[in-house]
């Protein structure tokens, strides 16, 4: 490895939106940092699964079927 062009790697302390902790190695600050996260995968719905709904009111869904809901291939 080249001297001088690489980030200081070393431990800091992460704390999660519940409260618990652990240790990791980062680049993030200094030695002994504590970072406090905001969102983790315990509480962002991306993980949890969340509350998320997919509603296409006026979207593409509906557009096409204004547009060609009386459209018919018969004879």
């Amino acid at each position: 490895m080249k001297k001088d062009i690489h980030p200081d790697y070393h431990t800091i302390k992460v704390v999660m939106t519940d409260g618990t902790t652990f240790e990791t190695r980062s680049t993030y600050g200094k030695d002994g940092d504590t970072l406090t996260l905001d969102v983790d995968p315990n509480t962002h719905p991306a993980w949890t699964g969340g509350a998320g709904k997919l509603v296409d009111k006026g979207g593409q869904v509906a557009r096409f079927n204004k547009r060609f809901g009386n459209f018919s291939l018969k004879k």
